[in-house]
């Protein structure tokens, strides 16, 4: 598969949209933070099945009329399943507890407790702390074998498109309030291990044709690199799109935001290899000259097309 799309005419224009993408995306992890789920805050969850469907604007008015602020009351798949987060709020008679309170408002209804689960609040803010110890981890390693592994202006471009993938992800997830838990967390470091290899395979072609072919013009070897690598990107992210999207509307509510979190990673791990890496090399001024102390090797990628 052969193309030949000029991706560096759109360069600054890109550098512009991940510019507004960062900048509201950290506004908003400012002034709205993110909705941690139970796993950080600490609390408990519990899960209600109605047998003709719930109010929950009812079943939220009841609750903190009961004195439970902050009580988050949401469907769980189906009009009829109900999950209620209690932030701070552990104890083992709650489910029951619950239960009561609600039957009172519809004595006739028969509400089935599920599921009720507890996270102490030290557990949380231990879990949240070495959690983002792990990313800060995984980066700076990454940024160590991609400098070794090919050069120093190469490492800084990746950890550069890395760090944006990672900023708009979590900014999305703050900007919609959706649950950021352990499985969210999880998805960002899969999405880390995706841009990268993405990053990886780039990198490589742009180290090789720099070397091979006889042109000053680096923005061009970099389009042309671009190019060649653009049919295994497209395969790629398509096949893994297809198997997110079938989690995301099959997998059941326990493994949606962690299929969001990838779809979203994803998506804009592949523009980032794109565009932003290759923005980042050609404004650190990459050159020719800066691979000619290199030996030849041979490239990791030779079967591309």
């Amino acid at each position: 598969m052969s193309f030949n799309i000029d991706f560096l005419a759109w360069r600054k224009l890109a550098l512009i949209v991940s510019s507004i993408f960062l900048v509201v995306s950290i506004s908003s992890l400012f002034i709205k933070e993110l909705n941690w789920g139970l796993d950080f805050t600490g609390g408990t969850l519990v899960e209600l099945s109605y047998p003709n469907g719930a109010e929950i604007d009812s079943i939220r008015d009841t609750l903190r009329s009961e004195g439970f602020e902050g009580a988050q009351v949401a469907n769980f798949g189906s009009n009829k399943e109900v999950l209620i987060k209690l932030p701070g709020t552990i104890s083992d008679s709650l489910g029951s507890e619950i239960i009561s309170l609600l039957k009172k408002q519809n004595v006739n209804e028969d509400i089935d407790l599920r599921r009720i689960e507890y996270v102490g609040p030290q557990i949380g803010s231990e879990l949240r702390d070495d959690g983002g110890t792990a990313m800060l981890i995984a980066l700076a390693f990454m940024m160590l074998y991609i400098a070794f592994r090919f050069q120093s202006r190469f490492a800084g471009a990746a950890v550069i498109a890395l760090m944006h993938d990672v900023i708009i992800v979590v900014g999305i997830f703050s900007l919609l309030q959706i649950d950021f838990d352990l499985t969210v967390l999880a998805a960002l470091l899969a999405v880390i291990g995706y841009s990268l290899n993405d990053t990886i395979v780039v990198s490589d072609r742009i180290r090789e044709n720099i070397r091979a072919i006889n042109s000053e013009d680096v923005n061009k070897i970099i389009n042309t690199s671009l190019n060649q690598t653009l049919g295994r990107t497209i395969v790629t992210s398509m096949t893994t799109l297809l198997v997110l999207f079938s989690l995301y509307l099959l997998g059941g509510e326990l493994i949606k935001n962690f299929a969001l979190a990838l779809i979203f990673g994803v998506i804009i791990g592949t523009y980032s290899s794109i565009y932003i890496a290759a923005n980042a090399l050609i404004m650190m001024g990459l050159s020719k000259d800066h691979l000619k102390e290199e030996e030849p090797e041979n490239s990791d990628i030779n079967n591309l097309p």
